[in-house]
């Protein structure tokens, strides 16, 4: 494969982009917890081996074009643990993503024969990619983002299409895919119960 094209934008996507009828996206910030950690970092790809990082500063959170499309019904958004990101992009975009296509919940429900779900894992058994963590924590408010962390942020989105289309194969083989989508559906309800302070609960356990 050809090395990916990163395109870093500042504050918003830039006019007349588009991603198509779906687009992989992935969030960096601060730490772990929604509401305090904020948002510094969105990165998104069609699938083209091109990935557009739009880094965020902290005081503008307007980025008109790229809230329009989180919020476009027509465009899929891909995501790898999308409970975080969804919860994320709520808590300081303000708008609830949608519709979702989430991989990590589509190996959980089709790869059963194994514990192992990461990004990571699921590049290595079905893209045959190793994914570098290294930059996973690192200062991603930085004003200035070094080349590594660049390339570790794109390169949590270029696979996501490729996943998708595995994923669910293996999801209509073993006849999951309709629960799969219900899960998706439901996904912005559980991030808004993690920005209302549920995070650590499990609501449907006894």
């Amino acid at each position: 494969m050809t090395s990916p094209r990163i395109k870093l934008h500042k504050g918003d996507l830039p006019a007349g982009l588009s991603f198509g009828s779906s687009v992989a996206i992935d969030t960096e910030t601060l730490g772990l917890k929604p509401y305090r950690d904020r948002l510094c970092l969105v990165q998104l790809s069609a699938g083209n081996n091109e990935a557009h990082l739009v880094q965020l500063d902290g005081s503008d959170w307007s980025a008109p074009r790229l809230r329009a499309l989180l919020l476009d019904p027509g465009v899929v958004k891909i995501f790898h643990y999308g409970r975080f990101d969804i919860a994320v992009l709520k808590r300081w975009l303000g708008v609830a993503t949608t519709p979702i296509w989430c991989t990590k919940i589509a190996s959980k429900l089709a790869r059963t024969y194994t514990d192992r779900h990461g990004l990571k894992d699921l590049c290595a058994e079905l893209a045959g990619v190793e994914l570098s963590k290294q930059q996973q924590s690192s200062d991603w408010a930085s004003a200035s983002l070094s080349q590594q962390q660049l390339a570790y942020a794109a390169s949590d989105v270029l696979h996501l299409h490729g996943l998708k289309a595995k994923l669910e194969a293996m999801l209509q083989r073993e006849g999951r895919m309709a629960m799969a989508e219900a899960a998706f559906r439901y996904l912005p309800e559980r991030a808004d119960l993690d920005l209302a302070g549920f995070d650590d609960m499990d609501v449907f356990s006894h």
